[in-house]
């Protein structure tokens, strides 16, 4: 048992991948570099991960009550994305890099975003290089039966309609702590 606990590779595999693109749900953990700060670790569902190379990741973000993972890039670009088998083989894997945030009106922003789904709310991609790609056991993580995604958000994001940059202003400016966390440039302005 020993040799399946874990261990460190040297990039995304096509298996790695394979895992990735198999898990209907992912985490995303950013960290201030205050001590004091809080750490934010933040569930991903959806058709919203992709991974670009070997090295290179990304994931659509949609408006959220917060905007924490992007005030912490802003600040220091750590991130850490983590992925668990709830069904199948035990496996958790987490991938360990530095990121940075593409706003919908970056240069970058039509190249960046059309490998993705056209959601209501999207906010950002959070694009990230790859420094660490570690494997562990998850045999402490349960077996769990997938029931399919909730649309819920997405919703939410079409009903708020005109009202969406208000809210973003309002609620996703700053992190908890007190950063910044980049705005599209209409938002920033209103600010």
């Amino acid at each position: 048992m020993a040799g399946l606990m874990g261990k460190v590779v040297e990039c995304i595999t096509p298996e790695l991948k394979a895992f990735i693109e198999a898990q209907p749900l992912f985490f995303v953990a950013t960290a201030p570099l205050g001590g004091e700060g809080h750490v934010n670790l933040s569930p991903k569902g959806l058709d919203c991960f992709r991974v670009l190379s070997p090295s290179r990741v990304a994931y659509l973000d949609l408006t959220g009550s917060g905007n924490e993972t992007a005030a912490h890039l802003h600040e220091n670009g750590r991130i850490t994305f983590m992925f668990c088998a709830f069904a199948g083989p035990p496996r958790i894997l987490r991938l360990y890099g530095a990121g940075e945030t593409v706003l919908p009106e970056s240069a970058d922003w039509a190249e960046a975003s059309s490998g993705f789904p056209s959601y209501p709310g999207v906010r950002q991609i959070v694009r990230a290089e790859i420094s660490r790609v570690q494997t562990s056991c998850g045999f402490a993580v349960p077996l769990m039966e997938y029931g399919g995604q909730r649309d819920t958000l997405l919703r939410w994001a079409e009903a708020k309609g005109d009202a969406l940059p208000a809210y973003r202003r309002e609620k996703n400016s700053r992190s908890i702590d007190g950063l910044s966390a980049p705005m599209t440039d209409e938002l920033s302005r209103a600010l």
